[in-house]
């Protein structure tokens, strides 16, 4: 897969643009704030409907603009598609493929496949469990968009019941002697049914994936670490202990199983959850573990095995997309190589140049590894222009 034009209007710093971009390596040099992260993260948001440098979608949308709109179009096994996401801070985004108009925006999953690393992504390894978890996430949603719909249901009724345990909390400590306390318990029930159910199966597809992905994870650190510690990426649910309970050594854990145990757990801290007025069962309190030999990788790598990790995962993505989709995804390599040393820039690279495609960003040139030399196909410059409306980016004259 390769992007062949990427358009955009009113997004971030770019008021417009028009880049046709070809196969193999594309580069886009400019100096930090010119606006160049922009350009890639417009190809990632449009690939997961998420940025990887904010939660909502307000600072999208250049200052002044009502909205900012996206337009990418991809050649998958000469299969054209021009996918459009119009993006607006205040009400719904709107999607649509070609000429036609999408239910929702979800439905441009699985048409754009790109895989992004970025400095950002030591955080994976450094930050906080939801880190990993929207990691996992986006992965499933890029292999089976229906899934991204079960977590968008999921994180809806977590919401609602978060509400009910923070807002009736006094009520829900009446218990069933009083009719106002029956009726909030009753309604908890209800969303805790709910709750196990989504969460069963957004814990299961979360399972399935690392089941696939653990080689791809362990073979890339392998590559681009072989003097270090092996790694190893486990999963960690808060409803574990029961479904070992439930199961036997050798027994599958089923969705039903998952469901049963998201249950019995809610059951169990439902006086605790009503004390603190928060959900303290499902999978948006798990967290995937990064082991380098038996330690966790989270406070015992060194900065060279923590950028090691990230690169892995990312480059694990890729290769787990490549042999799913029987195509290449979009590789975006943004800002990176000043952060490696040059023995992980050369062996990056060599990743990259098997790609169909791929986008890398720069700061200055001596940013960029020696044996990227000849790979490259195209360059473009960025730069910006004061102008009565603010600080704009472009693309220099003669690239």
């Amino acid at each position: 897969m390769y992007v062949r034009q990427l358009e955009l209007r009113d997004f971030r710093s770019w008021p417009k643009l028009e880049l046709g971009l070809e196969r193999g390596v594309n580069l886009i040099v400019g100096r930090n704030g010119f606006g160049k992260t922009n350009i890639v993260e417009a190809v990632g948001y449009l690939a997961h409907l998420s940025s990887h440098r904010v939660n909502h979608d307000a600072p999208l949308v250049r200052a002044g603009a009502a909205d900012a709109r996206i337009s990418v179009t991809t050649v998958n096994q000469g299969r054209e598609l021009t996918s459009h996401l119009l993006i607006k801070p205040h009400a719904a985004n709107l999607a649509q493929i070609n000429r036609t108009r999408l239910k929702t925006p979800r439905e441009l999953l699985g048409i754009t496949h790109s895989v992004l690393f970025a400095p950002e992504d030591l955080s994976l390894v450094r930050g906080e469990p939801a880190e990993r978890r929207r990691y996992l996430d986006d992965l499933i949603a890029a292999r089976t968009p229906r899934l991204a719909g079960v977590k968008a249901e999921y994180d809806k009724v977590l919401k609602q019941r978060g509400a009910l345990l923070k807002n009736a909390s006094q009520t829900l400590r009446r218990g069933y002697s009083d009719d106002d306390g029956a009726s909030a318990l009753a309604t908890l029930d209800v969303w805790d049914s709910q709750l196990a159910a989504l969460g069963a199966q957004v814990t299961s597809a979360r399972l399935e994936l690392l089941a696939d992905l653990e080689k791809y994870v362990v073979d890339a650190y392998s590559a681009i670490a072989p003097e270090s510690r092996p790694a190893k990426v486990t999963y960690h649910s808060t409803v574990e202990k029961t479904v070992n309970s439930l199961v036997g050594d050798d027994e599958p854990v089923t969705t039903e199983i998952l469901e049963a145990a998201i249950l019995a757990d809610l059951g169990k801290v439902r006086q605790r959850e009503i004390e603190r007025g928060t959900s303290l069962v499902g999978p948006h309190r798990d967290d995937l573990i990064l082991h380098l030999g038996q330690q966790p990788a989270k406070g015992f790598a060194s900065h060279g095995e923590t950028w090691s990790y990230a690169i892995s995962l990312r480059l694990a993505e890729f290769n787990l997309l490549r042999d799913s989709a029987g195509s290449d995804p979009v590789l975006i390599l943004d800002d990176v190589f000043a952060e490696l040393d040059a023995e992980r820039r050369r062996r990056l690279v060599e990743v990259a140049a098997a790609a169909e495609q791929v986008i890398i960003t720069a700061a200055v040139d001596e940013d960029l590894p020696e044996n990227l030399g000849g790979t490259v196909v195209q360059r473009f410059s960025v730069v910006t222009e004061d102008t009565e409306n603010g600080r704009i980016s472009r693309i220099a004259d003669g690239r």
